[in-house]
């Protein structure tokens, strides 16, 4: 995605409509921007065992984690229709596809609680119970 700073234009469809993706966190990084056949080349070979699943990726042991969305929400995948050609030009976000849960991996050890996108994904019960209004007995 573009790291321009202008205005950002997020246009949803709704999302009963959209499909769903099966989404893998992988604990890498890849230096390309454009499209790729990640179906036709990534294609994981997942054991799982009583606490975790376990793959390897290109010579890697990964340990990896169900984590589902929090109760209420939905995840969405955004796609940019064109980059813009200014930083003042408008970005067009489209929504691609919805999520309940995503794969996280991580190299040798499954994902804990300490992990940033569980710590995360946590965050939506703490703000509720932050701004929950008190009872009288509570004040």
């Amino acid at each position: 995605m573009s790291e321009s700073s202008g205005p950002i234009r997020l246009i949803l469809a709704p999302a009963r409509a959209t499909p769903h993706d099966v989404l893998h966190l992988l604990p890498c990084e890849v230096e390309h921007n454009g499209s790729a056949s990640v179906a036709r080349y990534f294609t994981p070979a997942i054991r799982q065992g009583p606490q975790e699943k376990s793959v390897s990726f290109r010579g890697r042991s990964l340990k990896g984690q169900e984590v589902k969305v929090p109760q209420g929400y939905v995840g969405l995948v955004l796609k940019e229709d064109q980059r813009p050609c200014s930083e003042e030009e408008e970005r067009m976000v489209r929504l691609k596809s919805t999520f309940a849960a995503l794969t996280v991996w991580n190299l040798e050890q499954a994902p804990s609680a300490d992990d940033g996108l569980l710590l995360a994904l946590s965050w939506p019960g703490i703000a509720e119970a932050i701004h929950a209004p008190l009872s009288e007995k509570e004040e």
